[in-house]
């Protein structure tokens, strides 16, 4: 086991191993190729065990701007996608399907 430890010093002294660097990685990885809200990306390094501080210091990697654009070109993108005349349920329909992909909490 003293060899293990030496080992993991020796990545975590030479920035291999970095829980702030994984932080913001992910962030912005499943935030620009998945399009991953705030409270999912939240919820997804809960799991991960990292650290709040981590996670605010992650989550500064995506700009309001960004994020809003995302979040335009997504609601756009689904409003066009549903196939219904009555405008009533088709406004039902988009909400339900933001309220399900902004709140969507993992299931692990």
């Amino acid at each position: 086991y003293d060899k293990i430890d030496e080992y993991v010093a020796y990545l975590i002294e030479n920035n291999y191993l970095n829980e702030e660097r994984f932080a913001c990685s992910f962030v912005r990885g499943k935030h620009n190729i998945k399009k991953w809200g705030k409270i999912r990306l939240i919820n997804e390094l809960k799991l991960r065990r990292i650290s709040k501080y981590n996670i605010d210091t992650a989550l500064k990697e995506i700009t309001p701007e960004n994020y809003f654009t995302t979040f335009n070109l997504l609601a756009e993108k689904q409003w066009e996608s549903i196939k219904e005349t009555n405008i009533q349920k088709k406004k039902r329909k988009f909400c339900d399907f933001f309220l399900n992909f902004f709140f969507n909490f993992p299931t692990r």
